[in-house]
């Protein structure tokens, strides 16, 4: 078992999210926003103004959706940010950090800024190409815009599968995550914490995409709030040594200083891995998983929810990862005794911080951001299902549902057979690496059908000048 955990992992760390994967992402990201012109870039205040402007609008007439099988804009990018703004933001980052040296922070930034873009292009693409199901909810994605964009239904299969793998496995680890913080922190049985996931996600799942989105509406900006004023609060704390951060984040992204009988340029290396594995893992810009959330927002236009996804992933890697990088940076904790892992480093910050109010605090903050990502790859596992058994949706949808509930409960027991952590790192690696294979046949997409998105986006801003012509609002005639 642990010599095959061992070899995996070598695959994982030195293929799946080695050099060779980070440069597909990164040439993808710099190919999709050079053919847009930094669409980013242009239309950032435009993204704001439709995304956070939009939804307080939205609010104060109390606007309701329109389609009664869909969710909300707002409710779509809350369930899609749940899955993004996880345990990544927090322990990823702190690994990052602790494996790559600060430096690994300017090179999440940089796939930050060219993943916005990524996202975008996924978000509006998925809306484009989505379906409806036998119980009229949107089905969309990778998935949709593969097979019928591209006409490789094989690279569209494979997504799919990939997207189921990598969805009981995010579920199980996040879980695990709660288990562990809990057991540790208040003494809680794992099993005990298990058996109350499961049930609260099966009330949740049973509602479908709308009970999960207006949880997840309802969750994620509590989680996230309640993160920025605590970590705001340590750094202010902490202000003196916040430019020493900033200093030792760029001197990192740069250093070619060579480390024991290493090259040079090793430094620079290794901040350039773990920033973009970690980055992307946490942003999820160009996993392709986000689109399959935002394809059931009731709106019409594909462009409009694709600016969800810029604001998404400016939040969770510019803001959220942000924030926790200068907390860790500055509490003094990195490389000191007795916090040799990124758990002990960003629970230890808290702590030194707050004392026993940051442990609580901690042990409430990690467990929301878990569990908001069980929620969102609830869904995502889910539709991938539904995608490969068209004739037996209802039933697919079922035993995906099952078979995830079932997991997060037993990484408990996978844990306890194989000793130690090595059950539960099995699944943390499964997830890892099947999240890597569900980027490679979205990204070909992405390069296959850039000049189609470049024509949507010229389309939808035309006509929002002025001019007079038929929308590009589905890749399908009758709708």
């Amino acid at each position: 078992m642990e010599a095959l955990y061992n070899t995996l992992n070598w695959v994982d760390g030195n293929i799946l999210w080695g050099i060779p994967m980070i440069i597909l992402i990164l040439v993808s990201g710099i190919f999709l926003s050079v053919r847009s012109k930094f669409f980013q870039v242009r239309k950032f205040g435009a993204c704001m103004e439709h995304t956070v402007g939009g939804t307080v609008k939205q609010m104060k007439k109390k606007e309701k959706k329109t389609d009664p099988n869909a969710i909300t804009p707002f409710e779509a990018f809350a369930t899609a940010v749940s899955g993004t703004v996880g345990t990544g933001n927090i322990v990823g980052v702190t690994t990052a950090i602790i494996s790559g040296g600060p430096g690994a922070v300017f090179w999440m930034w940089v796939s930050a800024f060219f993943g916005m873009f990524t996202k975008f292009a996924e978000i509006t693409l998925g809306l484009y190409f989505r379906k409806k199901d036998n119980k009229g909810e949107y089905i969309g994605g990778p998935m949709q815009y593969i097979e019928h964009g591209t006409k490789q239904k094989w690279l569209a299969v494979l997504f799919a599968i990939f997207t189921i793998l990598a969805a009981i496995g995010m579920g199980s680890v996040q879980a695990d995550t709660i288990q562990s913080t809990w057991q540790t922190a208040f003494s809680i049985p794992t099993w005990v914490t298990a058996l109350i996931i499961a049930a609260i996600t099966g009330l949740v799942v049973i509602g479908g995409i709308q009970r999960i989105g207006k949880v997840s509406s309802l969750v994620m900006p509590v989680m996230i709030i309640f993160f920025i004023i605590m970590t705001v609060i340590m750094i202010i704390i902490n202000i003196t040594a916040v430019p020493a951060a900033f200093a030792s984040i760029f001197a990192g992204a740069f250093s070619f200083k060579s480390v024991g009988s290493g090259v040079m340029g090793y430094v620079i290396a290794q901040a350039m891995r773990y920033g973009f594995a970690r980055g992307i893992f946490s942003n999820e810009a160009g996993l392709g998983s986000a689109p399959i959330a935002h394809a059931t927002a009731d709106t019409k236009e594909p462009v409009e929810q694709g600016l969800w996804g810029i604001f998404e992933v400016f939040i969770d890697t510019f803001v959220v990862c942000t924030l926790t990088a200068l907390f860790v940076l500055t509490s003094g904790l990195v490389g000191a005794d007795g916090f040799g892992s990124a758990a002990q480093v960003a629970m230890g910050a808290f702590t030194k911080t707050f004392g026993t109010i940051g442990t609580v605090a901690y042990s409430i903050i990690l467990p929301l951001f878990a569990f908001s990502t069980v929620l969102a790859w609830a869904v995502y596992g889910a539709k991938a299902s539904q995608y490969l058994f068209k004739k037996h949706q209802n039933g697919a949808k079922l035993a995906f549902n099952i078979i995830y509930l079932a997991m997060i409960v037993g990484v408990s027991l996978l844990t306890f057979f194989f000793g130690d952590n090595l059950g539960a790192d099995f699944v943390w690696l499964i997830s890892d690496m099947t999240n890597a294979l569900m980027a490679i046949p979205n990204l070909i997409a992405l390069f296959i059908l850039s000049g189609l998105l470049v024509k949507i986006i010229k389309n939808y801003y035309a006509r929002k000048n002025g001019a007079d012509l038929a929308p590009m609002l589905s890749a399908y005639d009758e709708d």
